[in-house]
């Protein structure tokens, strides 16, 4: 009696449960946002008694949004924001990249365990070490400025971005890059001829550090904690009293910060989801 083989499953079924699971956590994790923007233009008291109803003609307001333009400084907490996301991706970008490079590209001394090292990054927070960081801030005359909070985003962020792009350096064919040195290509030539293989992987170390240093709180507390460095998520808590907090301008304020997020993250989507599913469909 002779059996018949089983199929395997393709790796277009692979791809397309892969869609499937990310379109289901993009609503679970979008939910909030949905929440917190549905409210934000909704009157105090509606806010609390009809939380999920959509604004209508009795409940909708902008009182949020025109305290938050008309009393803080909601622009220059916008600017510091950008101002420091954009930076520390650039040199993520570029620091991480030349380093996965090399790591991947030439066997030398101290190779995996650099490796290692990153890898270990990534377990550690770096929380753990505020009060050297802020020693070391201090020590370095750059307390309360915005150089400071991009050192620390960049050093947060190498480590990911280190051991995820040098491992899909690693998949490209070395002997690409032997026949362009064959053609007298110099090594920079050839890093650069690398980024374009590995744009999923860059798009998706871009993404998952950009809302971390967007969103963070902490080191904006610590270290830039004045009113002309206060990023967007520190300006917010300036609705929140430890009596009286003013519902509709924290979530009109929230609602704003959310936006680069959200655009992101549709602007980047494609090579998001090529980045996830690159290892799972081989």
């Amino acid at each position: 009696m002779t059996t018949l083989p089983v199929p395997r499953r393709r790796p277009s079924i692979q791809i397309a449960l892969a869609h499937v699971a990310l379109i289901a956590y993009t609503f679970i994790a979008l939910f909030p946002v949905v929440l917190v923007v549905n409210n934000s233009f909704k009157e105090r008291n509606a806010i609390f008694r009809q939380p999920y109803a959509l604004p209508n003609t009795e409940t909708f307001s902008l009182v949020g949004y025109e305290t938050v333009l008309g009393r803080a400084n909601f622009p220059g907490y916008f600017g510091n924001s950008l101002i420091v996301t954009v930076a520390s991706l650039v040199l993520i970008f570029f620091s991480g990249t030349m380093a996965a490079h090399a790591l991947a590209e030439y066997d030398f001394r101290g190779n995996r365990l650099i490796g290692l090292y990153m890898a270990l990054g990534i377990m550690v927070p770096i929380r753990l070490g505020t009060v050297s960081i802020l020693r070391l801030i201090v020590g370095l005359g750059m307390v309360d400025t915005l150089p400071a909070l991009i050192l620390v985003y960049t050093a947060m962020g190498l480590p990911l971005a280190v051991f995820v792009l040098s491992e899909f350096m690693r998949q490209i064919p070395r002997d690409l890059k032997d026949a362009a040195r064959v053609d007298g290509a110099s090594e920079y030539r050839i890093y650069l001829m690398t980024l374009p293989l590995i744009r999923p992987a860059i798009g998706t170390v871009m993404v998952f550090n950009m809302i971390p240093i967007w969103n963070d709180l902490w080191f904006p507390l610590i270290l830039a904690p004045s009113e002309r460095n206060k990023t967007i998520t520190l300006g917010a808590q300036v609705f929140l009293g430890q009596f009286v907090s003013d519902w509709n301008a924290v979530l009109s304020s929230l609602t704003l910060a959310a936006i680069p997020v959200v655009l992101l993250y549709i602007i980047f989507s494609r090579q998001l989801i090529a980045g996830l599913t690159a290892g799972a469909v081989k």
